[in-house]
């Protein structure tokens, strides 16, 4: 299941780590972000996913980040953070969030849980355990 993935994360360790795995499965990237402008100029390149983290480089803006891209861009939007709480209920349009530190295992299945919500078996694809899913919004998945 080949996927366009965004990652949205200013720390350039944590976002090369991410990127990795994100291809070792099978997965292509279709760049970095580490700011507003960079997130949204990607963003028109048409990912199926971003993985987004609610501190960048230019403050706390992964949320309405997050919901510009799904909103303007159609993107699904998965937070990986550390700071979950930021998100209270959800950000418009995201499906749910991460909590950091993750492992690549979680990753996986949680892009391939989002990848598949717009198949015909979505509504008996279960979300990973570590996936905090936001209550149902207008989400375009």
């Amino acid at each position: 299941m080949a996927g366009r993935i965004l990652i949205v994360e200013d720390e350039i360790i944590v976002a090369m780590d991410l990127e990795a795995t994100l291809e070792d499965f099978g997965f292509e990237t279709v760049g970095i972000a580490a700011d507003t402008p960079s997130a949204l100029q990607l963003g028109a390149a048409n990912p199926d996913v971003a993985l987004v983290d609610v501190n960048l480089r230019d403050g706390a803006t992964g949320p309405e980040i997050g919901a510009r891209l799904a909103r303007d861009f159609g993107v699904n939007v998965v937070f990986i953070t550390a700071n979950p709480r930021m998100l209270g209920d959800g950000v418009p349009g995201a499906i749910g969030v991460l909590h950091k530190p993750t492992d690549p295992h979680t990753i996986r299945q949680t892009v391939e849980y989002v990848m598949g919500l717009k198949g015909a078996e979505s509504n008996m694809a279960q979300p990973p355990s570590a996936l905090t899913v936001f209550p149902a919004q207008e989400r375009r998945a």
